[in-house]
Order: structure tokens, then sequence, then C-alpha cells
């Protein structure tokens, strides 16, 4: 048989992505990962494999696995303020508003377990200071949320116990720090926005007394 004869699979041209959107990918793979074999687990071998590039291609576009983590800390913070504008419109029922809030919020740590894996992680404690800065300037944002949502039920509505609207906040903040740990660790297994809808209730009772006919 000739060469001319011979056939020949088509050669594959794998095409090269442009770098925002190379970037976006490994950013997104980093959270998903996180989530699937923890933060202190994820290496950028283990990150370049899952894409299908070498380690080279992902130090061409991010200086160091820090700046990986920071990147990814910002779509996160995106994520969850994509949450809190998605809610939905203003309710006329007591704590209406703090009950979208968190629900919200449950949601999307429901949708990103990412979240909670690095909220939690070795990574974020001890060993990138800008990444657990950018946490804790998202809870104090998630705090202030709050707390000015639980003032303007008490500028609203007719309740009896006014306790602290700051402290208030940090109890429903604990709540739900509290719950996704629990949901984190027991494997994601039962439903976080429905069990944070039933404690929630639980917690504005015992928080904040009513009036007769308010709740």
């Amino acid at each position: 048989m000739t060469l001319a004869g011979k056939s020949s699979a088509p050669k594959i041209i794998k095409r090269r992505k442009p770098a925002a959107e190379r970037k976006a990918e490994i950013v997104e793979m980093a959270i998903r990962l996180a989530a699937d074999v923890g933060p202190d687990r994820l290496t950028t071998e283990v990150l370049a494999r899952e894409i299908g590039i070498s380690q080279a291609a992902i130090f061409r576009h991010f200086e160091n696995k820090s700046a990986i983590w920071e990147a990814v800390a910002r779509r996160l913070g995106e994520k969850v303020r994509e949450g809190w504008a998605a809610e939905e419109p203003r309710s006329d029922e007591a704590f209406g508003e703090i009950r979208r809030l968190v629900l919200s919020h449950l949601g999307t740590i429901q949708n990103t377990p990412a979240l909670p894996a690095i909220l939690f992680s070795r990574e974020l404690h001890a060993e990138n200071e800008k990444l657990r800065l950018f946490f804790v300037q998202m809870i104090k944002s998630f705090l202030a949320r709050l707390t000015a949502m639980i003032s303007a039920e008490y500028e609203r509505t007719n309740i009896k116990q006014k306790l602290d609207a700051e402290d208030g906040a940090s109890l429903i903040l604990a709540l739900v720090q509290g719950l996704a740990l629990r949901w984190s660790l027991n494997g994601n297994s039962f439903d976080l926005v429905a069990e944070g809808e039933r404690l929630l209730d639980v917690q504005i009772k015992c928080l904040f007394a009513f009036n007769e006919g308010d709740t």
C-alpha cells in the first residue's frame, strides 16, 4: 500500500483558551476540589491534572498558590453577594427580611460546599493571612447587615423585649456558622436551608419577645 493510500485519523488541535477564561477555569476548579478533597490536600499538581494542563501553565496565570487562594476568595465573595442580591421582594412578616437574608446565605453555602471547607481549614487559619482577612471582612459585612435589619425591625414592630441589635445579630451568625460546620462534618447529608429555617424560627422566638398577635 502506498503512503497516499494510508488512512489516518484527523489530528485534534486543542484550542488554547484566552488568559481570562483559563484563570476563571482554574479558580472554579479550585473551588470544586476544595469541597471534594479539602483545601489542605489541594495541590497545584492535583489542580493541573483535573483541568488537563501542566503545573507550569497554572503558574503562568498565578504567581503562587496563595494567589490562587486569593482569587478563590474573591470568587466566593461574589457568590455570597449574588445570593444576598437575589433576595425576594420585601416581606411584611415580623423578621421576614432577616429570615430571607439568612436562608439566602445558607442556600449559597449549600450550593458552594467549598465555603465551609475553606472557612474551617488550616489554609485559612494558619497559612494565608490575606485569605483569613478576606473572610473576616465577609463575616463583618454579614453581621452588619443583620444588625441593621434587626434595628429596622425594632422601628416597625411592636416588640416587648429589645435585645441589643448587634448581640442579636451575633447570635444569629453563630447559628449560621455552627449549622454550616455541622452540615460539613456530616458530609452535606441534610438539607441545610430547611434545617436553618426551622432553627432560625426557634431562635427568633427565643431571642425576641413579641406582643400578642405580632408573630
